[in-house]
């Protein structure tokens, strides 16, 4: 049962739904220079933009996450980096913001929420 979609019409009405576009990471492919250039899969969804809880900014602190940090509400799943299998990584685009999934606060069949981190220049 996805509580997710029954209660996010009521949340959208407070808080709308915006356009996200994920960008999935899918590893990377080396340059004629040897430089490593990252490869991803793009999918469009939407999602809802939160402030950080009190839990999940004492969470990043000790993971040492720092920077402009925000959270989303997002259909569909995203990954944070997972070292030890190289995966995750996952990009966000939210209007003109370009954001780095530092971690993944929940996870669900049809959802997710996540904590981002705005990225300069990406």
């Amino acid at each position: 049962m996805n509580l997710h979609s029954m209660v996010s019409g009521v949340i959208g009405a407070v808080n709308p739904h915006v356009p996200v576009t994920i960008k999935h990471s899918t590893g990377y492919t080396t340059s004629p220079d040897g430089s490593q250039v990252p490869a991803y899969d793009a999918v469009t969804t939407t999602g809802q933009i939160q402030a950080l809880s009190g839990k999940d900014i004492e969470r990043l602190n000790s993971l040492n996450v720092q920077g402009v940090l925000q959270k989303a509400y997002l259909d569909g799943n995203a990954e944070g980096l997972v070292r030890a299998t190289g995966q995750g990584g996952d990009l966000l685009t939210i209007g003109d913001k370009t954001y780095l999934v530092a971690s993944v606060l929940e996870r669900w069949p049809d959802w997710c929420c996540v904590a981002l981190t705005l990225q300069e220049g990406a």
